[in-house]
């Protein structure tokens, strides 16, 4: 692999699509903003990282305006813009083009799977810092990581040439023969975090507090127990363990959630807590925190920030 159309020209993509093309790589950026693509189109993105501040030039365009298939399409929209970000790429899907999503929440793959071959189709987590500063400025340090696999068992060899171009960037990136483990303890962590900041308006440090932590760690004994009932060998105590972490060491932290909220953007809600609940249906397993933080946030995006 080494050319990688990049959807969502947010922090995370915006960052994969500095270093990337830093490393020599092919990246095209792809998102709906285009007042955002002329500015990176003319001015690169502004990337502060520990290796210091430059500028990087990438090229940035909607997607109708490709024409030629990559290697890899990596899908870094919100949860709530996958399905219309996956047919905006649709055309894409050339024999020889893998599709992934590093998104935060499940189902992620499963829409990529709707355009996509599922046999082409990879997924995974990624635990990299990054804040988008102004349209074309992004700040990242500290360290991070990627795990990924593939969809489908015969995915094996796509995931590790995925790995391999991510890998140019400095991103730390390796398969994970059981990466659906590793995202189901990333949606625990999310859905006991993420809702409980946006609803109450709270940082982490705010939120630490025997009322914060008895809900927090309730959502993640619910997700375990689902987890665990659809054969997914999750460690229920590193995640508590995490979330205790970050409540008492990243006390200054807005959930991201948060932050959607508060520039008035509509939550991922649906792909994290929702998609807990659609498994626990599933499973036959009862789920009562983390369905009520889903439906108060589904009520919070129902009115835009200060409506």
């Amino acid at each position: 692999m080494d050319s990688i159309v990049i959807v969502g020209a947010g922090a995370m993509g915006c960052l994969f699509a500095a270093r990337l093309a830093e490393a020599g790589v092919a990246v095209t950026l792809v998102d709906v903003d285009t007042a955002r693509l002329d500015t990176i189109a003319g001015a690169g993105i502004v990337i502060d990282d520990d290796a210091g501040e430059r500028i990087v030039p990438v090229r940035a365009t909607t997607a109708d305006r490709i024409t030629d298939a990559p290697d890899l399409v990596l899908l870094f929209t919100k949860g709530v813009h996958s399905a219309a970000a996956a047919r905006s790429v649709a055309h894409l899907a050339a024999p020889g083009t893998w599709a992934m999503t590093l998104q935060n929440g499940l189902g992620n793959a499963e829409v990529l799977a709707e355009h996509f071959a599922a046999d082409r189709v990879l997924m995974g987590i990624t635990a990299w810092p990054s804040n988008l500063d102004g349209p074309n400025r992004i700040s990242s340090h500290g360290s991070g990581h990627i795990r990924l696999g593939p969809l489908t068992p015969v995915g094996m060899a796509g995931a590790e040439a995925a790995a391999a171009l991510l890998d140019c960037g400095r991103f730390d990136a390796r398969v994970d023969a059981v990466v659906e483990r590793a995202m189901w303890e990333k949606v625990a962590f999310n859905a006991a975090l993420n809702p409980l900041g946006a609803i109450t308006g709270l940082t982490n440090g705010e939120v630490d507090h025997a009322e914060g932590r008895r809900i927090a760690l309730a959502v993640v004994r619910e997700t375990v127990a689902v987890a665990h009932a659809r054969g997914i060998a999750v460690d229920g105590d590193d995640i508590a363990a995490q979330v205790e972490h970050a409540l008492a060491h990243h006390r200054d932290h807005r959930a991201s959630m948060l932050q959607d909220r508060l520039a008035g953007r509509r939550s991922e809600i649906d792909s994290i807590n929702g998609a807990i609940l659609r498994a626990a249906e599933a499973a036959g397993v009862a789920a009562p925190v983390t369905a009520t933080l889903a439906d108060l946030m589904r009520l919070i995006d129902r009115y835009p920030a200060g409506g």
